[in-house]
Formats: structure tokens, C-alpha cells, sequence
């Protein structure tokens, strides 16, 4: 007889009860959370192996008991006889899983568990097996639990769950054995004579599963290599009756199974899938939109994994989806049976379904709930969409309103519509032509969750209705305090990229890839105004960013204009801007410091424009920069390159900034705030968007 413990994902355990149950009916079966435990045959080891579709590792126990230090564990393992397991020339692995008040670090479990096994071996032979992640001939996995702890081999090996036919998977690929709980929990697997149809079906996991359910194939006929295939307790001629027995029982499926989806390159990979585990034929594939895909069929159950809405920008396309889905649902598939994976449950709340039973899963490490609805009469009455009447629906297009009359007498087509004009709708919504950037303010610790996101829902579904912008023109980003570099860091790789207007310039705006676009729609009028400064001069741009106020000097009729930024990036990003507009004055882009590089300058200029960060500690540095502490050191060094009468644009976005004005006066230049003059309309709600002055050269 053998100990043995077989694993599952959380929120699986009972259904693997369940299974077990009637896999071994002659075993006394207990549950942990995870676990199912019992004493059983090796014939009942391989029949778990070969026909779980539930479990992850099928574990016998070795050795157990109590530990109060690292030395106790390791006396427990060389207890093993290890010989008699497997031979010194196998490879293999140690996994350890869970920690204690002594064995804080499983890396380091793992490795008093192998010392004890490689010093029996050498003990014996004089000599000890080789290690091999990769591939291991035998697999070790140690379990600590608080006092308690057992040394097992893994007869399965690899993880069951990993099915012999998933040859390539789309994006949060669904694990094969959570497709089988779905299964379960939906009913379908008790009434297999109804039509089972995953209209999102991704690589194709839940179709075959169901389809190889429907065969009454077993799970781990296509596996080549066991954890038990070099375990000197092997019985080969017990393990090949339990397969041919298996095959025997294969039978032909009853069920109509339906599959689609919408991406054809992802559907191909379905296909293939289901090609490698001969499913191909039992499967009827559709390329289609679930929203308005039709089935000729009596009613049966939708089972399905659809997406999530992991990152915020898939929740602009994913709302109306949803919400257009639930529609298609309630007109199409009366009476049906519906069951959905999601990690995020207020998505599910645009189909307006009511469901009757919900249950906690796993995906990998990602949280989830299957929700199960069914199609009834009450469940499929279809109310009329109407444009969302929410408090923020009714500002925002207030805001629009009340700023078109000065939206015609600007000339560009970047704005901002909404700046969290409602406390509890903490969003910045601006406007790029015929794209919309959303950006969430990091909401208060005492705010739950669920009712940030549902916030951000009733934004989202908001937007395309009330300005007409579709969703799939939605960009979402968080926004929180960054500090140095981290404002120049990359948030995705999606290059919205295209060029906007603004008095007269045109610039390059990447909407998606950086938490800014690449143009600060609050300095649009500074911007202007350094234009309308610049005939003739030579312009310095220090912390240029993309170098908008560069373009807007040129366009000015600068004799030249010298462009400084310490990211290479901004440089080349400032270098097209300027090539856009076609700028004829000379032009010089350099990256550097501009702290260090302004130091050891030697050129003088008659207009100095400088926007700062707030804070930086950038690597690329010599010292950490403070806006507030080091302005003085900087104006000043600004002051030693202007020519006579020269002026010093300065501005910077830290709300708590003070000025110094007579620490400025005394560096030789005067004081001109002009910070109210360059917030534009679109961003009055705050004045302290940004501050700016002028500072000119007193000669004396």
C-alpha cells in the first residue's frame, strides 16, 4: 500500500473528490484545501494518472514527520532508501513547496532535501546523480506545513493538467484541467446530448476537452513520459492492461460541439490543437463575432472563457462588447445554459444577465469566478440601451458644451474635455483628434476597489456615446506620482502614433507606449508664446521632451535653435518634430544632462526656455535633481548664457513651488509671473496645472 496525495488548483479540490470518488471507489478518500489523500495500489496510483482531469501531480509519500530545524528535515529524507527508487545514473529535480518558522526559503529546503538524497547515493555507490531542471528522470517535491513535513516522488512528472495536445495557445491560455472543472460546474457533462458551444474559444481548450470528455478518452493516453517511467517500482505490465482497458472503453461522442472565434490566426490555432488530439472531427469550427454568431440549434450550453479585461485599455473595446453580447444572448439563445470564466466580475454586468450560481477558480495565479446564468424567460428580457445618465455623463457633456464656442476660435485639435471635475470620477480626459487618452489618478487608499473600477466602467462606457469617439480609440492609462525617470518609462508597445495640430505646428503623438504622449497640452499658449519671442534669436530649449517649444521657436523665425534632453528617445522624437514642420533655422540636438552640460557651456542666448521635472534620479545624473531645491543654482547658470536683454522662460509643475523673487532678482533678473496668462481655457479648473515666468537680463 502507498501513501498518496494528489493536487489540484484552489477551488477545484471538492470536484476532485468527486472524481476520485468514482475513479476508486474502494478507497477512503479525505480532502484538504488542494489536496485529496488516501492510501491506495499502485494500480490505483496509475489509474489516477491515466484518467484525472482534474488533478495537477499525483504524489506517493516517501517520508514524514515533525521538524524543528533544517538538520531534522534532512535526517527525515535519508530515512529514504533512495536506491530503491531510482539508480545513480537517473537525473533528477527537487521541488519544495511551503515555508516555515525554520525553512523560511524554499530554494534552500530544496537543497537540504538533495544533499540528504546525493548522500545516500554517495554513501552507497560512492558516487551521486546529476541534477536536471529541465528534463529530470525523477522528480522529487518536498512538502513543509507549519511542524509538519513528507518527502513524495512524483509519479506524474510534468503537471497533468499539461494535455499532450496543446501545441500553441493565444494570449491567458485557460490550463486543460480548469476547462474540465468548467465543464462540470456548467452541467453540460451530465447531459452530454446537448449541443456544448464556446463562442470565444481562444486555442481551442474547452472544445476539445469537452470533445475528448464526450469520447471517453482518457487524459493521459497521449503522455510519453511519466514521472514513474524510470521508478524502480514500476510495473509496466499493470500499466499497460489499465491503457489497453482504456482504449477498449473509447466510445463515439453523441454531442455537438461548436467553436469560434473571431481572430482567424487564433483559430487556426484551435484547429491544430484539436488536430493533435484527434479531435478535429468532432468539433465545428466557426470563424465569427460572438455578438452576432447564430447557432441552428435546440438550446444547450454556452461554455466559455472570454477575455477579461486584465489590462485598462482592453476594457474600452471589451464594455461595449459585452454589453452588445448580453443583447445578442437574450434575442438568440433562449433557453440555453451560459457559464463564464472572468478574473473581472462587473464586466460580466453589461450583459444584464441575473446569475444563479458563481464559484471561486484558479487560473494559474490569477483569480477567478465561473458564473453560471441560464436563458429563461425572465433572464431574457432585452432593455432599451440609453446613453449612461451617471453624474460624470452628465458633467462631461456639460464640459463639451461649454467649450466648443472656444474650441472654434483655437486652432488645433488637442484638448482637454475633463480634468476630475467630480471628486469620485478621479480621471484626466483629453482629446487627440479622433483618439481619446483617459488617464486614472491613483484613487485614496480608502476607497474599495470595486467601486474604483466601477467607476471607471461608468467612464468608459460614457466616452463613445456622449463624444462620438469609438472605443476602440480609447486610450487608458494610471497615473501616479512618478518620480525621475519613471515618467519616461514605457507603459506598453502599441505605437498609437499620428500627428495633431496646434497654432500652425504639427507634432507626433504616441498615445499608448509612454505615460505621456509626447506633447503637454497645458503649456499650448507658453508654447505660443515662445514663438511669438523668437524672431531672429537664438533659442535654447533645456529639458526639451519631444521638443514641441523647439518647433514653435523655429516656426517663430529663430536664427537658431539648440535643443538639450537626457534621453536619447525625446531627442529623436524632437529631431521629427522638427523635420515635420520643416524648420529652415539652424537646428543643434543634443542629449545630455542639461545640468552638466549647462555648466560647461560656452554659448550665449537671447531666449532660454526651461521646464524642469519636478524630481529626478536618473542614472544617467551626476546628483539627484529637486526643482524646489536646486532652481536657483540652475537659473543662475541660465543667466551666465544670455546675451544682453536676454530672457529666461521658466516653468515647472509642482503644485507646492515657490518662488524666490527677490533669491532671482539678486542673480540679475527680474520677475514677470505669468502663469495665469498661459493655463488655457481647457485647463482652468486648475490653476496650478503649472507655474511660469519671464526672467529678463537686467544690464546694468
Amino acid at each position: 500500500m502507498f501513501e498518496i496525495l494528489v493536487t489540484t488548483s484552489k477551488g477545484l479540490d471538492g470536484l476532485l473528490l468527486d472524481e476520485l470518488t468514482s475513479l476508486l471507489p474502494h478507497c477512503s478518500l479525505k480532502m484538504r484545501p488542494g489536496q485529496v489523500y488516501f492510501s491506495g495500489e499502485l494500480s490505483d496510483v496509475y489509474q489516477v494518472c491515466l484518467w484525472s482531469r482534474l488533478a495537477n501531480r499525483v504524489l506517493v509519500q516517501l517520508a514524514e514527520g515533525k521538524i524543528d530545524s533544517a538538520e531534522e528535515l534532512y535526517d527525515i529524507v535519508a530515512t529514504v532508501p533512495w536506491q530503491d527508487h531510482f539508480s545513480v545514473s537517473n537525473t533528477f529535480v527537487v521541488d519544495f513547496v511551503g515555508t516555515n518558522r525554520t525553512i523560511n526559503n524554499t530554494q534552500f529546503g530544496a537543497l537540504k532535501v538533495k544533499d540528504a538524497i546525493v548522500d545516500t547515493f554517495s554513501h552507497h555507490f560512492g558516487e551521486r546523480p546529476s541534477i536536471s531542471k529541465s528534463m529530470p528522470d525523477i522528480r522529487v517535491q518536498a512538502r513543509v506545513r507549519r511542524e509538519n513535513f513528507a518527502v513524495y516522488l512524483d509519479i506524474s512528472g510534468r503537471s497533468l493538467h499539461q494535455r499532450h495536445y496543446r501545441q500553441q495557445t493565444g494570449q491567458a491560455p485557460l490550463k486543460e484541467h480548469l476547462a474540465c472543472a468548467m465543464l462540470l460546474r456548467s452541467g453540460w457533462n451530465n447531459d452530454r446530448s446537448k449541443v456544448l458551444f464556446d463562442p470565444m474559444c481562444g486555442s481551442g481548450t474547452i472544445a476539445i476537452e469537452a470533445a475528448l470528455m464526450a469520447c471517453n478518452i482518457a487524459p493521459g493516453l497521449g503522455r510519453q513520459q511519466w514521472g514513474f517511467t524510470h521508478w524502480k517500482l514500476h510495473q509496466n505490465e499493470i500499466w499497460l492492461e489499465l491503457i489497453e482497458k482504456a482504449i477498449s472503453q473509447q466510445q463515439k461522442p453523441t454531442a455537438k460541439i461548436f467553436a469560434n472565434d473571431l481572430d482567424r490566426r487564433v483559430l487556426n490555432t484551435a484547429k491544430q490543437n484539436a488536430d493533435a488530439a484527434k479531435m478535429l472531427e468532432h468539433i465545428t469550427f466557426f470563424n465569427s463575432d460572438a455578438t452576432k454568431l447564430q447557432v441552428d440549434s435546440e438550446a444547450g450550453y454556452i461554455v466559455s472563457n472570454p477575455p477579461y479585461g486584465e489590462r485598462l485599455n482592453e476594457l474600452t473595446e471589451l464594455l461595449p462588447v459585452f454589453q452588445a453580447w448580453g443583447d445578442h444572448l437574450k434575442q438568440h439563445f433562449q433557453g440555453w445554459r451560459v457559464s463564464l470564466l472572468t478574473s473581472n466580475r462587473d464586466l460580466f454586468k453589461q450583459l444584464k444577465l441575473v446569475a444563479n450560481k458563481d464559484y471561486k477558480l484558479n487560473n494559474g495565479a490569477i483569480e477567478c469566478q465561473l458564473v453560471n446564468y441560464v436563458l429563461d424567460a425572465k433572464n431574457v428580457v432585452v432593455k432599451e440601451s440609453t446613453i449612461p445618465q451617471s453624474d460624470f455623463a452628465n458633467r462631461l457633456a456639460k464640459n463639451i458644451k461649454s467649450l466648443s464656442r472656444w474650441l472654434k476660435k483655437q486652432n488645433t485639435n488637442c484638448y482637454r474635455l475633463y480634468d476630475a471635475d467630480l471628486p469620485e470620477y478621479n480621471v484626466a480626459i483629453d482629446r487627440y483628434a479622433d483618439w481619446l487618452v483617459v488617464q486614472e489618478y491613483a484613487a485614496p487608499k480608502d476607497i474599495p476597489e470595486q467601486k474604483t473600477r466601477k467607476r471607471l466602467h461608468d467612464v468608459l462606457l460614457a466616452l463613445p456615446e456622449i463624444t462620438g469617439v469609438n472605443s476602440a480609440q480609447i486610450i487608458v492609462k494610471t497615473r501616479q506620482r512618478q518620480k525621475g525617470s519613471e515618467q519616461y518609462q514605457k507603459v506598453a508597445e502599441k505605437k498609437v502614433t499620428f500627428n495633431v495640430f496646434e497654432n500652425g505646428a504639427k507634432f507626433e503623438v504616441n498615445l499608448s507606449d509612454y505615460l505621456d504622449t509626447g506633447l503637454f497640452l497645458d503649456h499650448r499658449i507658453t508654447r505660443h508664446l515662445v514663438q511669438q519671442r523668437s524672431k531672429n534669436k537664438d533659442v535654447l530649449n533645456l529639458f526639451a521632451y519631444t521638443g514641441s517649444v523647439s518647433v514653435h521657436a523655429g516656426l517663430g523665425g529663430a536664427k537658431s535653435v539648440t535643443t538639450v534632453d537626457m534621453s536619447k528617445t525625446y531627442i529623436n522624437w524632437a529631431k521629427q518634430n522638427v523635420q515635420l514642420n520643416n524648420i529652415a533655422c539652424a537646428n543643434q540636438f543634443i542629449q545630455a544632462d542639461c545640468l552638466t552640460w549647462l555648466n560647461d557651456h560656452q554659448q550665449d542666448y537671447d531666449l532660454i526656455f526651461i521646464d524642469p521635472p519636478s524630481f529626478s534620479n536618473s542614472k544617467r545624473m551626476d546628483t539627484t535633481w529637486d526643482v524646489q531645491r536646486d532652481y536657483l543654482d540652475l537659473l543662475a547658470s541660465a543667466h551666465a548664457r544670455l546675451n544682453a536683454n536676454g530672457e529666461i522662460i521658466f516653468s515647472n509643475n509642482l503644485r507646492s513651488f515657490k518662488l524666490d523673487e527677490s533669491a532671482v532678482k539678486a542673480i540679475g533678473l527680474s520677475v514677470e509671473n505669468i502663469t495665469q496668462q498661459t493655463i488655457p481655457e481647457d485647463f482652468k479648473r486648475n490653476p496650478k496645472i503649472h507655474h511660469c515666468w519671464v526672467l529678463s537680463k537686467r544690464v546694468n
